[in-house]
């Protein structure tokens, strides 16, 4: 695969019980916001195509999980679990597991309201920011901030959405 073709990606999906009914993005966008971050890491050596899970959660669901993984006792807004290797053989499997995201879909639409942004491009830019931490990005420092911050603006640029960043700098 060249950079110039989309990565072929696997979205899982799953709605939690609490957040069913609300307005939320579809299978369609969430595969293109992946697809978009895979395809913008084929010339690094990372994965071109890869399964992901979305789960999109209660603000409860999600504060058990921050707590228990992050020791921080609140809801956040995205949450990566890179997956660890396969216990499949390679050629028993079409795409690698990347692993999951965890969207809380109301920590989301609060942020979006306070930051003057549509939900869809928040939680666009939340899916291609939680996709680069399963590739191994993080922003612990400000270099890995701002690296990792250059590929979003880039990647969402490209699918037409504004700089998720623009009133930061102000």
């Amino acid at each position: 695969m060249n950079a110039g073709q989309p990565a072929t990606v696997e979205v899982n999906l799953q709605i939690a019980t609490d957040a069913q009914g609300e307005i939320c993005p579809d299978y369609a966008d969430f595969a293109a916001w992946v697809a978009a971050t895979l395809s913008a890491q084929v010339q690094c050596d990372m994965p071109a195509s890869g399964v992901v899970g979305i789960r999109i959660v209660s603000p409860q669901e999600s504060a058990a999980l921050n707590n228990n993984y992050r020791g921080k006792d609140a809801p956040t807004n995205i949450l990566a679990f890179p997956a660890g290797p396969s216990l499949l053989p390679e050629t028993e499997q079409d795409e690698p597991e990347l692993g999951d995201l965890v969207l809380c879909l109301s920590v989301a639409r609060d942020e979006a309201e306070e930051q003057g942004k549509t939900l869809t491009q928040h939680i666009a830019h939340l899916t291609v920011h939680g996709t680069l931490h399963l590739l191994g990005y993080d922003h612990t420092d400000d270099a890995d901030a701002e690296r990792m911050e250059s590929l979003e603006r880039s990647i969402l640029g490209r699918l037409g959405m504004p700089d998720p960043y623009q009133d930061d700098a102000a």
